[in-house]
Parts: C-alpha cells; structure tokens; sequence
C-alpha cells in the first residue's frame, strides 16, 4: 500500500483507499487520488520528477525575426484601417 497522503488529509477515507491500491498496483505510474466532493482526481507528482521547469532547447527560439524587405505599398498599408473600426 502507498504512503502517499490523500488531498483532503483523511487517512481512513474508503475512496482513497481505493486509489491508493490501484496506485500500488502499478508503481511506475504517477499517482492518482481521489478527492473527497471534487469532480476530478488529483495527480501527485510523478516518481522521479520535479516541479521545475525544463531548461529550453533553443535559446534562440521566441525571438523576433529580422528586418523585412519593403514593399511599394507597405506605408498605404500600414495607414488603411477598416470600415468597422
């Protein structure tokens, strides 16, 4: 049986007896627990994982892009708003 505490604080609480053995069951999992008056279950943190964010791949990514080309009529475009503004 899991040792994991259910999110209302009950130890003896049935239903999250329940999600415990079933969490037991398979312990590579993340676990589930069920909450007491809630529609949805709560997931505990996964073995082995972090609430950190991960560092990203590309620092580059996100960034603008360069200068564009202009074109004959980007000045009238920039200046034309529409009828329903």
């Amino acid at each position: 049986m899991s040792t994991t505490p259910d999110a209302t604080g009950a130890a003896g609480d049935p239903d999250t007896e329940l999600a415990r053995d079933d969490a037991a069951s398979h312990e590579e999992r993340q676990p589930v627990v069920r909450v007491r008056g809630a529609r949805r279950a709560r997931l505990l943190p996964a073995p082995g994982t972090t609430a950190e964010p991960a560092p990203a791949d590309d620092p580059h990514r996100g960034g603008g892009s360069g200068p564009v080309a202009s074109g004959p009529n980007d000045d009238r475009m920039l200046r034309d708003v529409p009828p329903h503004y």
